[in-house]
């Protein structure tokens, strides 16, 4: 399975969060599994960072390419397949990073590992 992850899971795993549900850890952890994380995430979390909503224990530049090399993620660029993804989404609500993942996965192909039921609501595939 090719997953990527939501933001929040990504911060979850390196924080080895409670909140991360046993099914996540598992699609997470398994060897067959590619796991990605968006460059649109690390965007938001430097973004969330900047605003003050993002606390982190080091800059988020070190703290991102920390976490995804720790844990053998691979970083997943944003390309023009994915952007005109959006224009066939519905607007069910306007986060544009959600918006991003979700894009990205439809044109890849991907399983968005996330909790968040404004995700659930568009034609992509989720695990929690």
């Amino acid at each position: 399975m090719n997953i990527l992850l939501d933001t929040c899971t990504f911060l979850w795993i390196a924080s080895d969060s409670p909140d991360l549900s046993n099914k996540a850890k598992n699609l997470f952890k398994d060897p067959d599994n590619e796991v990605y994380l968006s460059v649109a995430s690390a965007w938001e979390i430097i973004v969330k960072h900047n605003l003050g909503k993002l606390p982190l224990p080091e800059p988020p530049h070190k703290f991102i390419y920390k976490w995804r090399t720790r844990h053998q993620i691979a970083s997943l660029s944003l390309d023009e397949a994915s952007v005109l993804q959006l224009s066939r989404l519905p607007e069910y609500h306007k986060d544009p990073f959600d918006r991003i993942l979700i894009c990205q996965a439809i044109a890849n192909s991907l399983v968005i590992l996330t909790t968040d039921n404004h995700i659930t609501q568009y034609p992509v595939r989720t695990e929690w």
